[in-house]
């Protein structure tokens, strides 16, 4: 095995095909947003996607996998929770993921209502839970941390998620969490050479390696406008030979990546 071919890949869709194809393409989790609470009002000023997925949906996308593990974003930490996540764990959610929680109290709930059912996955993408990190990962309970970077720009009221990444705040996050030895990834990908995108994606893939993550989301871009006019698994092939490339690059070219991703951020942001 290689960096690449270790790294975690996780989709979230309710379309039953491209569940299909993305299992069989090897993608390693994939399942439905269901992120809903706060979401809209919180970032209508980015005109950002709100999830339409809906937790009957779990069944049809459950039913499509074979490979990859069945996985949920919940809601933030609300009165229905428990039932919300029961009724995921009872359908075969293997992974669920907690976004938008500010405090150590949260997170612990989160714990505590999954009790060891499914793997806990933690969205820090909000400046408080980015400061209490350090009292967050002593939690007993978390298998993972994902750095969200679209909701932590806008708490921060930076211009975009790249000024995040960019800034050098990803790097202590990534140290606090990489010392409590828990596996972290952050972002979303494109495609490795996917020319709409206004920042490219190589630079991007090099800072996961330089950072020490191991997983990250599938951006919306990566299948969009239609995944059936793309040879997926070809897709997913080049992303983990990517990782590879610059795995194997070294320190040096990862930080030069880095160094030429500011400027590419700071011309965009202008």
């Amino acid at each position: 095995m290689s960096y690449g071919n270790d790294f975690v890949l996780t989709l979230f869709t309710n379309d039953a095909d491209l569940a299909q194809a993305g299992n069989d393409a090897g993608i390693n989790r994939i399942g439905l947003d269901l992120e809903k609470i706060g979401k809209e009002h919180r970032q209508d000023s980015s005109k950002a996607w709100v999830s339409n997925h809906e937790i009957h949906e779990i069944q049809a996308i459950r039913d499509k996998l074979t490979c990859a593990a069945l996985f949920a974003r919940t809601n933030p930490i609300h009165d229905g929770s428990r039932d919300e996540i029961n009724c995921l764990i009872d359908q075969g959610v293997n992974v669920l993921m907690l976004p938008m929680f500010h405090t150590v109290k949260e997170a612990a709930t989160f714990i505590d209502l999954v009790n060891g059912r499914a793997l806990v996955s933690l969205l820090v993408e909000t400046a408080a839970s980015a400061i209490r990190l350090h009292e967050i990962i002593k939690l007993p309970g978390i298998d993972e941390i994902h750095i969200g970077l679209n909701d932590m720009h806008l708490d921060m009221k930076l211009s975009n998620h790249f000024e995040v990444l960019t800034s050098g705040f990803v790097d202590m996050l990534s140290d606090i969490v990489l010392t409590a030895g828990i596996p972290f990834g952050f972002a979303g990908i494109g495609r490795v050479d996917d020319g709409r995108l206004p920042i490219p994606g190589d630079l991007i893939y090099a800072q996961y390696p330089r950072l020490g993550a191991t997983r990250a989301l599938v951006a919306r871009s990566f299948y969009s406008p239609d995944f059936r006019e793309l040879d997926l698994a070809n897709e997913v092939s080049a992303v983990r030979e990517a990782l590879d490339r610059w795995y194997l690059a070294g320190t040096k070219e990862q930080t030069a990546a880095l160094a030429l991703l500011r400027e590419k951020v700071i011309d965009w942001t202008a």
